[in-house]
């Protein structure tokens, strides 16, 4: 939206001093003054209601569909603290992504609700984008966080096609010979999507994605070749010139593009000047002096101006050294030759070089210099001194030194957040004195133990005080949420075995312990996530087992969902047969179904039913039917009952497995922890119908190849991996085998003979009998690997310092004098302190190493 009341200060201004008078302008000033009271209550009023301005009905919803037009929409469902500074933030990015032809808007369900985006619990977690009458993109509000996250993601989705993504060199090079000749390539650098160094990336694109190729990276390979080190805090933009003809430039190779380095901050502005400055004439001719030259016209305006002086006896060297030169000041200068021979040329023959400055009068300064490196001192010193002043305008510069010390990126978060208190109203604060009697009042208190110096007990705090307030407003009864602060009750946090407390001591956090009155506590081991623990929590507020007497009631637990919340969410089931409760194996099921709970429904039917369910499935009770939320439920999965409960755990755990499992960062570890190789399959993100078969009918093929291996294949582990689903799953592939294959790609990986990462040959059919034959060329050691899987360290980030040890080193001693005391304290900052320098011969012998997937 454009504020017409913004360009009337301006022309009231320039009104005033046209008149030339002082005291007309004392008259106006009362003027002026009631003017800008009123712009302001004006900006103030449309501020406000900026966000009925995105309010949308669904009937508005289905017209802009139906026009094709762009909407950037979320479907507002329930309002929790982190979906209301979503909304705050979406409100802002209207003005910014409407420039762009995206409507931003937002529509409540309760209100208006849009039966195919408001009837999911997890859509509420995801904001949408509309093009071309259709859904186009989904968003997690992970991604879309603020003003400059929306607008970066939201263009990079539109600019798909436009701005290229690449991972290796190899890749780099292949663009650069494509575009050899047609176009010239930007390549940005930024260390995250969605910052605002992304957002000012894409805005350029948009202008500029039909002149030139927009490349964006975030690390890798491709850094190293541009010399930068990856550990590099700061964005970059490198302007490739490919587009020009190779024999303009000297010592230029035929392979890669000549390239320039934005010298300055990435900014919208920055990188809109840079743009402009490369499409200058690379020398200017000119055949007056200096001083008679006028300071650089817009868009050059803060752009320096060098200037070398020609001979006529030397005129066609005085060029070629010109041009040299200003292929080394591109971006930073403009370069003017200037010919002596011309009679309006007075400058004294002693100077041989000029050059002015921008924003500092429109003096010319003469100078005599012996190279041309003293040109490019005089020009980057001027840079340097500009970086420095853009960067200390940053006010948090100085703090936001320290991140690149911590360990990751979530004490990183929590660091910047360290200042923003957690508001506790809606947990509980237990303590050793009130503990006992807080969890005697409630049928479930769910706990989470936690140290305020550990930077994912913090960053997991505030997911799980999200959970406390969704509970409440979904009326929730019975459900107690509650916190202990391990650093201050450390009494509580290590009790004995034996004592009141219905728990282990807590070694790990956080940790999180569902507890009810009487029993023992469960332990939570899954994601430490808002939604994950709160699908834990609603599925443990059932019975495990859940005793069934009725047909209805059978009914009920295999087709119901356990609350509304979990409307989207399909669990597995697990139902037991048994005639009669002294029946053989009814206490290993029971002692099961306590260990699942959380994790699977599990209901017990004895009795009069059991007969009936018996003859329908053809079993013979005992047994245990299994439904996993993979199959129909007519065809459930038959096991008998076993010796122990662990014994039946894990054969329940292996059945629900599908045939194919699609491996995601929530069930890695279970499936890691069955100590199987890994047959990856990785998949690409499909775009209609026909790739989505596609993709099914790889997956189909890999189940054919379980059916055909038989027994062989117990020892490998099938799965598939979605690269549109997860993400991280490219990295993955990409640090597998060095560079990033042709999809579908087909690994095996985790073997137990080694770190040896095999690939399918690529470019071959998966079928299920040439997969086998390729695995058992494997195990016979006919197949070279394609790669290692890595074999990172994770030492601590500091070493280990003993202050116990120190104190009754000193305690033994006698005092030193203030000398030693002095040595003893600089050996201390060097050993201890500064051990980012020692050796790796110097790290713990008894580090693990283990690699990731």
């Amino acid at each position: 939206m454009r504020h017409h009341s913004q360009d009337i200060v301006p022309n009231i201004l320039w009104f005033i001093f046209s008149l030339g008078g002082q005291h007309i302008l004392l008259r106006m000033w009362a003027c002026i003054a009631v003017v800008l009271l009123w712009i302001g209550s004006a900006g103030c009023t449309e501020k406000a209601n900026m966000s009925n301005h995105i309010e949308y009905t669904a009937a508005d919803f289905y017209e802009r569909l139906l026009s094709g037009k762009m909407m950037f929409l979320y479907f507002k469902q329930q309002v929790s603290p982190t979906i209301s500074l979503f909304l705050v933030e979406l409100e802002k990015s209207a003005e910014a992504l409407q420039d762009y032809g995206v409507l931003v808007g937002k529509i409540s369900c309760k209100k208006e609700p849009v039966q195919t985006y408001c009837s999911e619990a997890k859509q509420q977690h995801s904001a949408f984008l509309f093009r071309g009458g259709k859904e186009f993109l989904s968003f997690s509000l992970d991604t879309v966080f603020d003003v400059n996250s929306i607008v970066a993601e939201v263009l990079f989705a539109i600019l798909r096609d436009e701005v290229k993504y690449v991972h290796t060199d190899a890749d780099l090079l292949a663009m650069e010979k494509a575009a050899k000749g047609k176009k010239d390539i930007v390549l940005g650098y930024v260390q995250s999507l969605g910052t605002q160094e992304h957002r000012s990336l894409m805005e350029t694109a948009y202008v500029y994605g039909s002149k030139y190729q927009f490349i964006l990276i975030t690390g890798g390979p491709v850094l190293k070749q541009l010399g930068v080190n990856e550990s590099s805090q700061q964005s970059q933009v490198w302007f490739l010139h490919c587009r020009v003809r190779s024999t303009l430039m000297t010592a230029v190779t035929s392979e890669r593009c000549p390239v320039t380095r934005m010298r300055k901050a990435l900014s919208t502005l920055n990188l809109h000047t840079f743009l402009q400055l490369l499409e200058a004439p690379l020398v200017s001719e000119v055949y007056v002096d200096p001083s008679s030259v006028p300071p650089p016209q817009f868009p050059y305006q803060l752009t320096p101006q060098v200037f070398l002086f020609s001979h006529p006896a030397t005129e066609h060297l005085d060029l070629d050294t010109a041009s040299t030169l200003a292929w080394r000041l591109r971006g930073l200068a403009l370069l003017l030759l200037v010919h002596r021979q011309s009679p309006a040329v007075k400058t004294p023959d002693k100077y041989n070089a000029a050059y002015r400055l921008p924003e500092k009068s429109s003096e010319v300064k003469y100078v005599t210099l012996r190279s041309l490196d003293d040109v490019l001192e005089l020009v980057t010193k001027q840079g340097k001194e500009e970086q420095e002043e853009e960067e200390d305008d940053h006010v948090d510069e100085e703090e936001g030194s320290h991140l690149g010390e911590l360990d990751d990126e979530v004490a990183a978060a929590v660091y910047e957040n360290r200042d923003h208190f957690q508001d506790m109203d809606s947990v509980t604060q237990l303590k050793s004195d009130n503990f006992h009697t807080e969890v005697a009042q409630s049928s479930l208190t769910v706990v989470l133990f936690y140290l305020k110096w550990d930077a994912v007990s913090m960053a997991f705090l505030t997911s799980f005080m999200e959970v406390a307030e969704r509970l409440e407003d979904s009326q929730v009864d019975n459900i107690q949420m509650g916190v202990v602060d391990c650093g201050e009750w450390t009494d509580l946090c290590a009790a004995q075995p034996g004592t009141a407390v219905p728990f282990q001591p807590i070694t790990a956090f956080p940790s999180v312990l569902l507890i009810r009155p009487q029993q023992s506590a469960q332990h939570y081991g899954g994601l430490l996530t808002g939604e994950a623990l709160h699908r834990f929590i609603m599925i443990s507020c059932m019975d495990s087992p859940v005793l069934l007497s009725t047909k209805e009631e059978v009914s009920s637990f295999l087709q119901e969902v356990p609350h509304p919340d979990l409307a989207s969410y399909r669990p597995d089931r697990v139902l037991g047969l048994f005639k009669t409760e002294s029946q053989t194996g009814l206490s290993v099921f029971t002692e099961a179904a306590k260990s699942l709970r959380g994790e699977i429904l599990t209901g017990l039917l004895i009795d009069k039913l059991v007969e009936k369910w018996a003859a329908e499935y053809a079993v013979d009770p005992p047994a245990v039917l299994l439904f996993p939320s993979w199959r129909k439920l007519t065809h459930p999965l038959v096991m008998p009952v076993d010796s122990s409960s662990q014994e039946l755990l894990a054969h329940i755990c292996a059945a629900l497995l599908p045939p194919v499992p699609e491996l995601t960062v929530e069930n890695l570890p279970p499936l890691l922890s069955m100590g199987k190789a890994l047959l990856l399959l990785f998949v690409g993100e499909e775009e209609d119908e026909i790739g989505r078969r596609q993709n099914q009918a790889l997956v189909d093929e890999l189940g054919g190849v379980v059916e055909q291996g038989g027994m062989k294949m117990e020892r490998y582990l099938p799965c598939c991996i979605h690269l549109g689903r997860t993400p991280a799953a490219m990295s993955v592939l990409g640090s597998y085998l060095g560079s990033m294959p042709p999809l579908p790609a087909l690994v095996v990986t985790h073997l137990p003979t080694g770190d040896e990462v095999y690939q399918y040959p690529p470019n071959t059919p998966i079928l299920a009998s040439s997969v086998l034959q390729w695995l058992q060329s494997v195990e016979d050691g006919k197949e070279s690997p394609a790669g290692m899987l890595g074999g990172d360290s994770w030492p601590a980030a500091f070493e280990f310092y003993d202050f116990l040890k120190i104190m009754d080193m000193q305690d033994a001693d006698p005092s030193p004098t203030e000398e030693e005391e002095e040595e003893a304290e600089e050996v201390n900052v060097e050993e201890h302190l500064l051990t980012k320098q020692l050796p790796e011969d110097r790290l713990d012998i008894n580090t693990k190493f283990h690699s990731e997937l």
